[in-house]
């Protein structure tokens, strides 16, 4: 799959445009060729049926997450949805990271760890929703940062506490800042970015472009700035992993259809705070697509 930036792309009014509400951020999104039919159906790990043709034809798997930036950019698009979509009162949250004290590689042991700290934790804290998600380290080792939501303001929980119930290494509850109006975009940076060092010490390809200086980190102003590539992170993670996963009661925002005025009117007098527009083109198929993108921020005037 091919895919460019477009650098001018309108949205005539009239266009049909999928409308999503995460609280405060709303993405109007316009795909020029939409599909409501399936059509392949997957026989087994290996093979799948085209439902339109009736050939098989073989799967592609891909060996590793830098053959496919798009699967995992889509995979932190729907967390930062999941996070902006119910995270609607911080007082009720914590935010927190567990590592291990060792180089902890294998990914089955890591959700299996998580689960059982997950299950101390409500024993001692009661109910809580929870997303969280996993980032991996340049030595190859795990983190997992995780949010708990509780229906109430969230318990104090002392840090010796939740490093005696993880009991694989440390932990560190960060503090969730009021004036981030952003959230699921700023957590979700952690996943994808990486400190220009560690790319260069794990000889991680990366754009110039794509170097940011970053002055803070959590809560944490920094004495010294430092540098990161945009998506240094995403080779790192293995094929068919799982980056987050989520409780039963998290919600998923859900997408209204409507013309792009319609949307444009429901929204009110804001301008986008973001906006892409893609041109996708698949040569084996001879397919091709256009999608646009439009975020916005009612926090922001």
């Amino acid at each position: 799959m091919e895919i460019k930036a477009l650098d001018d792309f309108t949205i005539e009014k009239n266009f049909k445009v999928s409308l999503k509400e995460m609280n405060h951020i709303k993405e109007i999104c316009y795909c020029q060729k939409r599909n409501g039919k399936i059509t392949i159906q997957l026989l087994d790990k290996d093979t799948y049926v085209n439902l339109e043709t009736g050939e098989v034809k073989e799967c592609n798997h891909i060996e590793n997450r830098s053959e496919s930036k798009l699967q995992v950019s889509q995979s932190l698009k729907r967390l930062r949805d999941y996070i902006n979509y119910n995270l609607v009162d911080i007082k009720k949250c914590k935010w927190i990271c567990l590592t291990y004290a060792e180089n902890m590689t294998d990914t089955k042991r890591l959700y299996l760890d998580f689960d059982k700290f997950i299950k101390k934790l409500r024993y001692h804290y009661g109910h809580f929703e929870y997303i969280v998600a996993m980032e991996p380290q340049g030595r190859g080792a795990w983190h997992a940062h995780l949010i708990l939501i509780f229906t109430k303001d969230a318990p104090y929980i002392p840090n010796k506490t939740l490093s005696e119930l993880w009991a694989q290494g440390f932990t560190k509850t960060q503090k969730l800042d009021n004036n981030i109006d952003n959230i699921g975009a700023y957590l979700t940076a952690y996943l994808g970015d990486m400190e220009l060092n560690q790319c260069i010490e794990n000889k991680v390809s990366y754009n110039k472009n794509d170097i940011k200086v970053v002055d803070t980190i959590g809560d944490m102003k920094l004495k010294t700035p430092k540098k990161f590539v945009k998506g240094g992170r995403l080779s790192m993670y293995p094929p068919n992993f799982n980056i987050y996963r989520i409780s039963k009661g998290i919600k998923k925002p859900e997408k209204t259809y409507m013309s792009y005025k319609e949307a444009k009117e429901k929204i009110g007098e804001f301008s986008p705070t973001y906006s892409k527009a893609l041109s996708l083109h698949d040569n084996e198929s001879n397919f091709s697509n256009t999608i646009v993108y439009e975020y916005y921020n009612t926090k922001r005037k």
